[in-house]
């Protein structure tokens, strides 16, 4: 991955191709991720020089060319006139994103939904772009295909997400997911958003310009339809369950390996495979979670722990090997359940000890 195309996608210069080519090449090695965090880190650290050179410190002036050769240049007299305060701020607010709903606009600002209060955001002209709500936000409008602007939104482990697009698509993110989408979308082309995780969509109707979905290794199509994906970075497969209307599934590198799903089936792509099976499925077990509930069907514990730990922020540690083979069925409503209320239903079924700590839950053999 040449270092321009890095420069082009925080820049919001790069083509839908060249982002996903960029996406696949940071999934691909964990080498390749700490390379693209770290040269991003830089890009912010720029981002703060310009900022503070109204403040009483001398600043280098940085040029937009070139700005990552020229920050390694400055970087110990950028940090050195920063001082202490502001090196502590930086590291606060990394620490804040992680456990707080973050949005990260195309000119690389970051928004928290954290106050309770409604605020908004418009663009550079002054324009209104989208409104925002502490569990919610609502975009508006259209813009030139060649000023689109993408926005990263990321919900952490705990937390769950909704937004309308500016077409009127709403979309659910479950917790620990991101979805890059456009702050607004174009006149003409398709409806291009990426996500990493799960998320419900409404998508809104327009035949003329069909929303696409790329997740992991495939692409999901839709005109107007209502849908879940979930697409984990940790899970070897990404599913799509149809709820209403009609999407098919297709591996980006090969659009000819396509599947067309109707209401109640699911499409599962395989990583390792290339290959997309399908199934007829009841579709409110995929979809529960929208409306605040863990619904499970003869669902391996495994599996379970990982929902657990996505939802109430937790660790899950199993010891306990008889656990591991189970599998379990049944429906709980988030909202009046803690950890431990899932944990000793789990229990009589299948007997066990846990232990919690800070957040870090360690299961094991019964006594």
């Amino acid at each position: 991955m040449t270092s321009e195309i890095i420069y082009k996608y925080l820049s919001n210069e790069a083509s839908e191709q060249e982002v996903q080519a960029l996406f696949e090449w940071i999934e691909a090695s964990e080498e390749n991720k700490k390379q693209f965090i770290a040269v991003k880190k830089a890009w912010v650290l720029i981002g703060l020089s310009e900022n503070i050179s109204s403040q009483s410190v001398s600043v280098i002036p940085i040029k937009p060319k070139n700005k990552i050769r020229q920050y390694l240049s400055y970087a110990a007299v950028f940090l050195l006139l920063i001082g202490l305060g502001k090196t502590i701020l930086l590291f606060t607010d990394q620490s804040k994103a992680s456990k707080e709903i973050v949005l990260e606009l195309g000119d690389g600002r970051l928004e928290y939904f954290s106050v309770k209060n409604q605020t908004t955001l418009v663009n550079d002209k002054g324009d209104l772009v989208a409104k925002k709500f502490p569990d919610e936000i609502i975009y508006f409008g259209k813009t030139s295909n060649d000023k689109i602007v993408y926005n990263m939104l990321k919900v952490p482990y705990g937390k769950r997400f909704k937004l309308k697009l500016s077409d009127g698509t709403v979309v659910s993110l479950n917790a620990g997911s991101s979805l890059r989408y456009p702050e607004q979308f174009g006149l003409n082309g398709n409806r291009n958003v990426y996500l990493t995780g799960e998320a419900f969509f409404e998508v809104a109707k327009d035949k003329q310009h069909p929303f696409i979905v790329s997740a992991n290794q495939v692409d999901i199509k839709v005109l107007g339809t209502k849908f879940n994906v979930s697409a984990y970075p940790e899970n070897p497969t990404v599913n799509s369950t149809l709820i209403e209307g009609s999407i098919q599934m297709s591996e980006t590198a090969n659009p000819s390996n396509v599947i067309l799903l109707e209401p109640n089936q699911m499409a599962t792509w395989q990583n390792n495979a290339k290959k997309i099976t399908i199934k007829n499925v009841d579709p409110s077990f995929y979809s529960a979670w929208t409306k605040g509930e863990l619904a499970f069907k003869d669902t391996p514990f495994s599996t379970i722990a990982k929902i657990i730990q996505r939802t109430y922020d937790v660790e899950i540690i199993n010891e306990n090997s008889d656990l591991a083979k189970q599998n379990f069925t049944g429906t709980i409503k988030i909202s009046d359940s803690s950890v431990e209320n899932i944990l000793d239903l789990l229990k009589r079924d299948t007997p066990f000890n846990y232990s919690i700590e800070h957040k870090t839950i360690t299961i094991t053999n019964p006594r």
